[in-house]
Formats: C-alpha cells, structure tokens, sequence
C-alpha cells in the first residue's frame, strides 16, 4: 500500500525557516516533489528533484530560498523541502507528490497530473 506521509509544517515569522520531511512507502518512485495550495486558489508547483538526485527545479517564486533533496532507502524514499526567508504569502498547505511511471532516474515532473501519489498536507502559516 503506497502512503506518503508529510511533517514539518507549523507557524513562523517572516523571514524564518521551516523544513518540511514526506516519506513515502509502498514502493519505488521516481520523481518526487511538492505543492501548495493557498485558500481560494490552485494548487501550484513548488519544487520536484530526479530519483538520482542530479535534477531540481524550483517555481520562480521559491527559487534561492527554498532548497529540495531526498534519501532513498530499501524500505522507503524520504523528500526533504527546506524553506528559508519565508514570506507571508508562502502560508498554504504543502503537499508531497510522488511518480513512479517515467522510468528515469534524471526526469522531473513538473505538473501535478504527472503525479498519482499525494500526501495528506502540512498546514505552512508566515506571519508578517
């Protein structure tokens, strides 16, 4: 049974950092990633790294300030989204997504109907 599971989320001022933690299981997967989702809006792309670790990328809006990476185990793969500078409109719930279709260890999906795994969401708030 595949689950993914988020921690890490909490309230912080602006211009501090939190670090979200997903750990998924039930199988191997191929990119993985995060998204947020603010009230009243959609769901939008944060960030997604390559099996291999060797391929990132970033939304234009987090790009320098938010840093994604990911251990592989046996048993389970862990993504990891360190968020520095937080900004107030960086308050959403972030959810982890995970693929396991494109049979590349160096692809990144970027669009979250690539991704059939989602986790259940961690609750961001940055107060001004």
């Amino acid at each position: 049974q595949v689950q993914l599971v988020e921690s890490g989320g909490g309230l912080v001022q602006a211009g501090g950092s939190l670090r979200l933690s997903c750990t998924a299981s039930g199988r191997s997967f191929y990119t993985m990633g995060w998204f947020r989702q603010a009230p009243g809006m959609e769901r939008e792309f944060v960030a997604a790294i390559s099996r291999s670790s060797a391929v990132s990328k970033y939304a234009d809006s987090v790009r320098g300030r938010f840093t994604i990476s990911r251990v592989n185990t046996n048993a389970n793969n862990m993504v990891y989204l360190q968020m520095n500078s937080l900004k107030p409109e960086d308050t959403a719930v972030y959810f982890c997504a995970a693929e396991a279709r494109s049979g590349s260890i160096r692809y990144v999906a970027l669009r979250k109907e690539e991704y059939p795994f989602w986790g259940q969401g961690a609750q961001v708030t940055v107060s001004s």
